[in-house]
């Protein structure tokens, strides 16, 4: 069979179907171009994987590839994805970890980062790797003097030792805390970091909820962004008589929050939140106005709460990348997506759910509040949430809003898609088409229901016409 590579390799990262777009072979030419395009023979090469059942496989695909290009190969097992971060950050060297983050089972993929957790994107190499990659898969990798090393090195304690020396959960009240792991890699990392798998005990008891490591994902996808996924922990939450839920998704990068009622707490109030804590432990160490990232379709609540606390927000477009490159740029503290990626400057500028998570348990077990009430403060307007809309002529969808609001009192912005803000009213929206699929991307925010249904429903309207 030929594989295709451009199906695989996206702008952040390679996903793809296992056996079709992604196999063993094209896999372990990968692993040569990797090492040859960003000149790494000779140099150290990290390789993780999640609990995918081909991770394994590919693993050691890539190494053999690697190899075979000179570069001595660390084997770090299974990892989370910002796992793999810390391995690059802390031993700089660059890393790839297999996953596939919240796709299905029958998805595997790679996730590639330089020495000192920098990114590989679109943008810095990702596609000069796809390019050698087919060359080496179609022609085969080239004969050099020296075949790499091998070891395997388990870095989980020193991953959960790191996470611990940002964030003191010593002192704080005891909390009872459901984790829906979703059978992902957060069932390796909660205990290890929240328990005492490797480390003394903290004053949470942690309720596991599918802690089991299985890439078939038997109980629901890996996939918080979807509210049903987050049924049963909300369930869960309830019955434990919990202080707080959270929810991973299936590499762990990312985390989900829900409060003592069973209700989520938006990723822009936990963002919000967070960059309080950050902007007040920068400036204790003498930060005059630190600097913190948000992308454009998270809540205006962000950027207002990091002015109130004298910080300074900075606007970027949608995704990783742009996120930890503005990051780096403007020496942010920290940096938050609308999608639950959170960038910490500690940590290396790359996004850790679990470090996110850390906050919220420390900003709740520092004070007697239930989480409810602590998260008023972080979300005072209503949001509608992502809404796709499948459409052939993205562009004309967006003229005829734009045209709509022609004589309206309503700022037009293009960084990423195209942001109608009404002045007087408060409200803004976002349309934003996919880069890879035919959807055009509607958020929309304003100060209450009423006002957020009737502009989002008036956008709608005029997109799918």
């Amino acid at each position: 069979m030929t594989v295709n590579f451009e199906a695989s390799f996206k702008a952040y990262d390679v996903r793809g179907i296992v056996g079709e777009s992604i196999t063993a072979d094209s896999v372990r030419a990968t692993g040569a171009a990797f090492v040859d395009v960003l000149e790494l023979s000779g140099r150290t090469v990290l390789v993780g994987g999640d609990m995918r059942p081909s991770s394994p496989e590919f693993v050691d695909a890539f190494a053999e590839g690697a190899r075979a290009r000179g570069a001595d190969v660390v084997k770090i097992g299974l990892i989370s994805t910002d796992e793999l971060y810390f391995a690059c950050g802390v031993l700089d060297a660059p890393g790839v970890t297999f996953t596939a983050s919240h796709n299905p089972a029958q998805y595997n993929g790679m996730k590639m980062s330089k020495a000192g957790a920098v990114p590989v994107s679109s943008e810095t190499g990702l596609f000069e790797i796809r390019d050698v990659a087919r060359r080496y898969y179609e022609e085969g990798i080239p004969a050099t003097e020296r075949t790499g090393s091998l070891e395997e090195r388990d870095l989980l304690a020193d991953y959960a030792r790191y996470l611990r020396g940002l964030v003191d959960l010593a002192g704080i009240r005891p909390l009872k805390v459901v984790v829906d792991a979703g059978n992902g890699m957060g069932g390796l990392t909660t205990p290890a970091v929240l328990g005492d798998a490797e480390l003394p005990a903290l004053p949470l008891e942690i309720v596991p909820l599918y802690f089991e490591l299985d890439g078939t994902f038997p109980n629901h996808p890996a996939n918080p962004l979807d509210p049903e996924n987050l049924r049963d922990l909300q369930a869960a939450v309830v019955e434990h008589g919990a202080d707080i839920g959270l929810a991973f998704d299936g590499d762990a990068d990312r985390c989900f929050v829900i409060d003592q009622a069973g209700d989520p707490v938006t990723p822009s109030a936990i963002a919000a939140l967070v960059a309080e804590r950050e902007i007040a432990r920068a400036q204790a160490e003498g930060e005059a106005e630190p600097a913190v990232i948000y992308n454009l379709i998270t809540s205006r609540a962000v950027p207002e709460l990091v002015e109130q606390c004298g910080g300074r927000p900075v606007k970027t477009r949608v995704g990783h990348s742009f996120i930890k490159a503005v990051m780096a740029h403007e020496r942010g503290v920290f940096g938050g997506e609308h999608s639950a990626h959170y960038y910490f400057k500690d940590f290396f500028n790359a996004d850790t759910g679990m470090l996110a998570a850390m906050h919220v348990l420390a900003a709740l077990g520092e004070q007697e509040r239930p989480l409810s009430e602590l998260a008023e403060k972080y979300a005072p307007y209503v949001a509608s949430g992502e809404i796709n809309s499948e459409i052939e002529d993205k562009k004309a969808a967006v003229e005829r809003v734009r045209v709509a609001l022609t004589a309206e009192d309503v700022d037009v912005d293009e960084m990423d898609g195209t942001t109608f803000t009404h002045r007087s009213e408060g409200w803004w929206f976002n349309l934003r088409p996919s880069n890879t699929e035919p959807f055009l991307r509607l958020n929309v925010e304003a100060p209450d229901g009423p006002t957020m249904e009737r502009v989002r429903d008036f956008a709608l309207d005029l997109v799918r016409r």
